[in-house]
């Protein structure tokens, strides 16, 4: 009888390929493979970031991902709004939380995941009134580079809530319209946006001036759902399609 093949493993010749280090490490790892030469070293920190960030939630079974203002005090009715929404997005639906993992409405949602037990993932990133890190995270992934952070907040979720928050949310939001408008991500996610009163007037833009003006196509305006019910919310996670599924 003929001995069976071995399978042949995939080896990966990649001299430098970081797992859960911190930027600083990444760097130093850059450093020490192109020396001073700024641009390699900043394209290498920037690769690396973004493959350990893909790397941890690529295995992710499902998540939803949470966006807002890290200027949100605790007590504050969104605050509270979205600690309530991570705890039943963990605890009833059985998905990871994740969020920029600093304060504000990042801590609420990350606060809420925690306290159900489940699992509460912070994408952290050094900046003058978020460099704080939560200390509600179960795991957290370091981040030099804007671009890099916000691809891999969105790449494993299903569903993106969008809290009330200033220009980076506002940023976030109108690049992940765009990417689905333009079929860069699936438009299979699911986008709300909570607090009517906060996002109405931004509807009410869109609408009025967005539609008619033609700046966008028919339909767009009606790719993410404004609510303040929790319940709605949640029964939008709870059936919003799971990566690799096709809808009906």
């Amino acid at each position: 009888m003929e001995d069976t093949p071995k399978p042949i493993e995939a080896v990966d010749n990649r001299p430098f390929r970081p797992k859960h280090l911190t930027i600083d490490d990444i760097r130093a790892g850059c450093i020490k493979l192109h020396g001073k030469d700024d641009v390699e070293t900043e394209i290498c920190v920037s690769d690396e970031e973004l493959r350990q960030g893909l790397d941890f939630v690529e295995h992710l079974q499902k998540s939803v991902t949470i966006f807002g203002s890290a200027r949100t005090p605790v007590g504050e009715k969104y605050y509270e709004k979205a600690r309530r929404i991570g705890y039943r997005a963990a605890k009833e639906c059985g998905y990871a939380v994740i969020t920029g993992g600093g304060p504000g409405i990042m801590e609420a949602g990350n606060r809420g995941a925690y306290e159900a037990n489940g699992k509460s993932i912070g994408m952290q990133i050094i900046l003058p009134h978020e460099q704080i890190t939560n200390p509600y995270l179960t795991d957290m992934i370091p981040f030099y580079f804007f671009y890099n952070r916000k691809t891999v907040m969105r790449y494993a979720s299903e569903v993106y809530l969008f809290f009330p928050g200033g220009f980076g949310t506002l940023d976030e939001l109108s690049e992940s319209l765009t990417l689905i408008q333009t079929n860069k991500i699936s438009s299979d996610v699911r986008l709300v946006l909570v607090g009517e009163d906060f996002w109405g007037p931004l509807q009410q833009f869109v609408i009025q001036k967005l539609l008619p003006e033609g700046k966008i196509s028919a339909g767009d305006e009606n790719m993410y759902t404004i609510t303040d019910d929790e319940d709605k919310i949640i029964e939008i996670i709870k059936s919003a399609p799971r990566r690799g599924e096709k809808k009906d």
